[in-house]
């Protein structure tokens, strides 16, 4: 008997879970860690919503098994959010699946549409699930640029050109997780067009699709004409409604890849608690409000970041979008690596980041921080770098001015 699984052997250690350890390590000893670490939100969903969920709990037939594709109310619900947020019209029970998260939703749709072998381009530094899904379902990663920058089509053509067998998924995700990079509709007219032109599928995710902060809203690559023919889109109630442990996302855009996510799917859930999903629903159709509100707090939580850490010493590049801020490792310290930074700040600063590592080779050099405390505890963080800064010799009074 052997303990040498195969996909557990494509899996590299979990950087965060080191990470992690020593939080909770720090915590049990009494330590006040400021936690900026994990993108968790920590405003609690409307009240409305919140009410819906209690109000169909409450009813006795409530508890029996859910559809797994998602109920009809909620897989309309996020049909009409498309048709008022993007202007895209999309078929409820066709082009719309409701998934345990987007994260879920990914790894069952790698499962879905791969086999051993296959070739898939994804971005690195990424979301790890945009690799490890496909990792798990025994396919190949070719990295490409996470930066959607003049070169990104020329590294694609190059990708295509030069890999054996040739790639049949494109994996991107636009506001990023974790460089908070954003793109345009021109960009997705190029995606789509490459797509067709070397027949291949595109996964896209748009998980952080309402919090944007300099520019216009996030675009849709399915408002693209033709975009539903090559591409799916994955989108979640974790980050816009402040629904992360509720677990619901959705897959929306080309039938085939719909019908084959809802196929897999069939075999491994009966879908989230029915009064989850009718909250949902509630989230969906009820006032948005909210939505402008969290992106308004995460403004604010990232001007304080950037001016606080600023005058500690700490240069933070001004994130245009999503809940992040992705920071080089001051240049003093980038010998240390991203890892061991993290676990220094840690210790030394009570500040837990997420190391850069954890998003694929490319992320050496950097560290993600989430905008998931107040102001108040941000600026206590940043007086804790300093402190840290000062007693590794950085030089921060240059830089407080």
């Amino acid at each position: 008997m052997t303990d040498e699984f195969y996909r557990i052997r494509r899996l590299p250690p979990y950087v965060f879970a080191e990470v992690n350890a020593m939080k909770a390590a720090a915590r049990a000893r009494g330590e006040d860690i400021v936690d900026l670490g994990m993108g968790n939100p920590d405003s609690p969903p409307p009240a409305h919503v919140i009410a819906k969920l209690a109000e169909v709990a409450a009813k006795p037939d409530a508890h029996g098994y859910s559809a797994s594709k998602g109920i009809p109310g909620l897989r309309k619900a996020q049909a009409a959010y498309y048709a008022r947020r993007f202007g895209v019209e999309v078929d409820p029970e066709t082009e719309v699946v409701v998934t345990l998260g987007s994260k879920e939703g990914l790894a069952n749709l790698a499962q879905a549409i791969t086999a051993p072998g296959d070739v898939i381009l994804a971005p690195n530094p990424s979301y790890p699930i945009h690799m490890f899904g496909f990792i798990i379902a025994g396919c190949t990663i070719r990295s490409i640029p996470a930066s959607p920058g003049p070169d990104f089509f020329v590294k694609l053509e190059h990708a295509m050109a030069y890999t054996v067998p040739k790639p049949t998924v494109l994996v991107m995700g636009y506001p990023s997780n974790p460089t908070a990079e954003t793109v345009d509709l021109a960009f997705y007219e190029q995606v789509v067009a490459f797509a067709k032109a070397h027949n291949i599928w595109v996964i896209s995710d748009l998980a952080y699709a309402e919090i944007y902060f300099d520019g216009p809203p996030t675009p849709s690559i399915l408002q693209v004409p033709g975009g539903k023919d090559v591409a799916v889109e994955f989108t979640s109630m974790s980050k816009t409604y402040s629904m992360a442990g509720w677990r619901i996302g959705f897959a929306v855009g080309n039938k085939t890849l719909i019908a084959a996510l809802t196929r897999v799917k069939s075999y491994l859930d009966y879908g989230a608690f029915t009064p989850i999903q009718a909250a949902a629903v509630a989230a969906l159709n009820g006032p948005q409000d909210c939505i402008a509100e969290h992106r308004e707090l995460y403004r604010r939580r990232r001007d304080v970041l950037i001016e606080s850490f600023g005058r500690a010493g700490w240069d933070i590049p001004v994130p245009r979008a999503s809940m992040f801020a992705w920071t080089p490792i001051p240049p003093a310290l980038r010998h240390l690596g991203s890892l061991e930074f993290t676990k220094q700040l840690l210790t030394h600063a009570q500040v837990a980041v997420a190391p850069g590592t954890g998003f694929g080779e490319e992320g050496e050099g950097f560290v993600r921080i989430a905008l998931v405390e107040n102001e108040h505890r941000i600026r206590q963080a940043a007086r804790g770098v300093k402190r840290y800064l000062q007693s590794m010799g950085v030089n921060t009074a240059a830089k407080a001015g």
